[in-house]
């Protein structure tokens, strides 16, 4: 699933799905928008036309040959490493779809229940997702599916 290789030259799959624990910075304010706070601050007097720079953060990283897709949903991250050319927003929306998908589960899904039950969630990840592509986008017909090979267990 991981470093499959697409079987259409217009699909690229998934690599790398990950859970990580701890947030970090990812854009740092640089050197001169720093000096330029300073000095605005410094100033009382600055016009209203400056504005005041806010820290920006982003839900994707260039990592190597892959772009990292992440989004965070109350204490939990949810992170796709895909490839640099490939549509970030579609990926976004992929990562809401499962975690839609695992809160019907689960209802209201916690860090235990992917813990505690890390088999049902790859579970329901091969009916949404097979070989790093995307196989089915109903939440019904994929829970559906989960809840009959639960049956025949």
């Amino acid at each position: 699933m991981f470093h499959h290789q697409p079987t259409h030259p217009t699909t690229t799959p998934l690599h790398l799905p990950t859970a990580p624990k701890f947030p970090t910075k990812m854009h740092p304010t640089p050197p001169q928008i720093k000096q330029k706070q300073k000095k605005s601050a410094s100033n009382p007097k600055s016009t209203a036309s400056s504005h005041p720079v806010t820290k920006k953060y982003t839900n994707f990283i260039e990592y190597n040959n892959y772009k990292l897709i992440y989004r965070r949903y109350a204490g939990l991250f949810f992170t796709i490493a895909v490839d640099v050319a490939d549509n970030e927003l579609s990926y976004l929306e992929s990562i809401h779809l499962f975690v839609e998908l695992l809160d019907s589960y689960f209802a209201n899904v916690c860090e235990l229940d992917i813990v505690f039950n890390f088999n049902k969630v790859y579970s329901i990840l091969d009916e949404y997702m097979l070989a790093g592509e995307i196989e089915e986008t109903s939440k019904r017909e994929i829970l559906d599916r989960v809840k009959f090979l639960e049956k025949l267990e």
